[in-house]
């Protein structure tokens, strides 16, 4: 037999490696943490200086409040820090950090040197470590008011750890991520970054509208400022605002989300889940939504302690946070109309949305009651009307008869009217955004000219869409038929996903289901919506309980339904080669600039492009 090992306390050194290990991955992590501090200690300007990616040398300087002569030894001791003093203060945690701040941690893998001065003091003080003792030794030096850490030969006693650093150029493209990410976090704050002696970014500080919008066009490009929407809502202590991309600004990789919870930098998988719900509608298969968006609350509602590298948050009441993002996001794209996209960039065309229930701010459960709604306006409000200045704006959505669902998809179906709408007297302040018809191309495309030049729409498309927006609200108004089984379904369930299915009862039926509690662990289906006769309903409503449980709402029956919904629409649009009338086209255009959604079909693929005068100039060379 082995021989029986004794406890004992592992060394002050080896300690600060494990603990390392929580939070010094590379230099990015690094550079995080140290960033961190000095927006903690009220920083106004931070200059990074970096060598070899970060590995060589990261030199950080702050113009903050400085740490006090006495204080420096602490700051590289574990679990010392001025953030904190008591539970209530973890529990309301509204720093950025707090690990001690990780400076011990740091030190035990480094070469580090801490310079500080506080505004009162006659001179700076230097502190040096190195992983080796970490034995601290304390010196005077010269140092404005502020701080500079400056942390060299990365991993330098940790050879295994080094090894697996991947190149120069690597890593410091993870460590100019994370300048990026605090960056759009305080735009109250300058940063200037320098690598390799080389000036690599210069952000001033955006103090208000313009300059900030300057500060999201330098660090996601200015395609996404110009292709993005302004949101900006604020409800029972919740407070959304930033940009989120138009669907077709859509990327092959989730690398342009931005979301921050209190100036936190996060990637909450209950935030991914409301977002996505938000674009479900909109975008194209396999592709990911761009956003740079703020949630502000209380801090005492948000526990941001629950991973090391507080990558992630725990929300207290996690269904109204859901609930919030999906409804302000699900309304802002819902409310795009041709107009928004050709006005000038988010950043000089600032929008605040409505309140209340027109903003959307209510869960996908509600989504169905939400669309009812548009029914309840007078039937005869014109869908457009001239705005100040000329030019159009929305005015609702027309009414759709409320008849029995299955007769209303006919309906639909029908096509469209030569004379639904009668041409628009053609003055220049009258234009609407999509113009007017001037052909149709090869059965597929129409041809329109409004104020800007060219506009090509892709008929199918675009009729697709507006179908299938009048059969959801069709839908929404009338409610689902629910279908009695001949034979009940039995589910065996656990007592949670029970309990669930009680509570959610009515949410249930009206989307047709009705589900009787058997037992303690048992369910019966004993109706399910007729358009989903054919979908396994026993799988599906155990798909939508464990929704329910983890983030407090599902889409997913909903999801099915606009799948059939979606197919029927494509079914019923106006087919390729069929002739359409010049009427008849634009009515097209006219449906298209009130229906919500148009900007993109039923799959997420555009359905217009705008060609203007200097795009057509380009391409036949015109004044060159």
């Amino acid at each position: 037999m082995s021989e029986t090992r004794r406890i004992q306390l592992l060394s002050p050194r080896l300690a600060n490696q494990i603990a390392a290990g929580e939070v010094v991955e590379r230099p990015a992590s690094v550079i995080k943490e140290l960033l961190e501090n000095c927006l903690d200690a009220g920083a106004r300007r931070i200059d990074v200086d970096v060598e070899q990616g970060g590995i060589k040398l990261l030199r950080v300087r702050d113009d903050g409040g400085g740490i006090p002569a006495d204080d420096l030894p602490l700051a590289l001791a574990r679990h010392a820090t001025s953030k904190i003093r008591e539970l209530d203060d973890l529990e309301a945690v509204s720093s950025l950090g707090f690990r001690g701040e990780a400076l011990a941690s740091i030190s035990s893998v480094s070469r580090l040197t801490l310079t500080s001065r506080t505004a009162d003091a006659g001179q700076a003080w230097q502190v040096e470590t190195e992983g080796r003792d970490m034995e601290a030794r304390v010196q005077p030096a010269a140092h404005p008011v502020g701080t500079t850490v400056e942390v060299r030969d990365l991993f330098f006693n940790t050879p295994a750890r080094r090894k697996f650093l991947r190149t120069e150029k690597t890593e410091f493209e993870h460590l100019q991520e994370v300048i990026r990410r605090l960056a759009l976090a305080r735009f109250d704050v300058a940063f200037h970054l320098r690598h390799n002696g080389k000036s690599v970014l210069a952000l001033h500080e955006a103090s208000d509208a313009q300059t900030r919008a300057r500060r999201v066009a330098a660090v996601c490009g200015p395609a996404f400022l110009e292709q993005a929407l302004p949101v900006e809502i604020e409800r029972n202590g919740l407070r959304l605002w930033g940009w989120v991309g138009l669907p077709t600004f859509s990327r092959s990789q989730a690398d342009l989300q931005y979301f921050y919870v209190n100036g936190r930098m996060v990637r909450d998988k209950l935030v991914a889940h409301a977002v996505r719900q938000a674009y479900r509608d909109v975008l194209y298969n396999g592709r990911h939504p761009t956003f740079v968006l703020f949630l502000e609350l209380d801090p005492a509602t948000v526990d941001v302690n629950v991973h090391p590298t507080k990558h992630e948050v725990r929300f207290r009441d996690s269904r109204t946070i859901h609930d919030f993002l999906y409804g302000t996001l699900h309304r802002a794209l819902g409310e795009v109309r041709p107009e928004d996209q050709l006005a000038a960039p988010a950043a000089v065309a600032p929008m605040v949305r409505p309140m209340g229930l027109d903003a959307g701010e209510f869960g996908p459960q509600a989504e169905m009651s939400l669309a009812a709604t548009v029914l309840e306006r007078p039937a005869d409000v014109p869908a457009w009307r001239p705005a100040n200045g000329g030019g159009y704006a929305p005015r609702g959505v027309q009414p759709v008869p409320a008849a029995e669902l299955q007769g209303a998809y006919r309906e639909y179906f029908a096509p469209l009217p030569a004379a639904e709408v009668a041409p628009l007297p053609e003055s220049s302040g009258d234009i609407p955004p999509l113009g007017y018809a001037l052909a149709q191309l090869k059965g597929v495309y129409i041809l329109a000219e409004n104020a800007l030049g060219l506009v090509l729409v892709d008929m199918h498309a675009a009729h697709e869409r507006i179908t299938y927006e009048r059969l959801k609200t069709a839908m929404a108004s009338e409610g689902l038929r629910g279908q009695p089984l001949l034979v009940p379904e039995s589910l065996a369930v656990s007592q949670r996903e029970a309990d669930c299915a009680e509570e959610h009862h009515a949410w249930f039926q009206r989307l047709g289901f009705e589900l009787q509690r058997l037992g303690p662990e048992s369910l019966a289906i004993r109706q399910i919506p007729v358009l989903l006769k054919q979908a396994q309903a026993g799988q599906l409503v155990r798909d939508v309980l464990a929704d329910l449980l983890e983030y407090g709402s599902s889409d997913r029956i909903q999801a099915h339904l606009n799948e059939l919904l979606a197919t029927m629409a494509c079914h019923g649009a106006v087919r390729a080669n069929r002739r359409l009338t010049v009427p008849e086209m634009n009515a097209l255009l006219r449906d298209m600039e009130h229906t919500e959604r148009s900007g993109q079909c039923n799959h997420g693929r555009p359905t217009w492009t705008q060609l203007g005068m200097d795009d057509l100039d380009k391409l036949f060379l015109r004044g060159r």
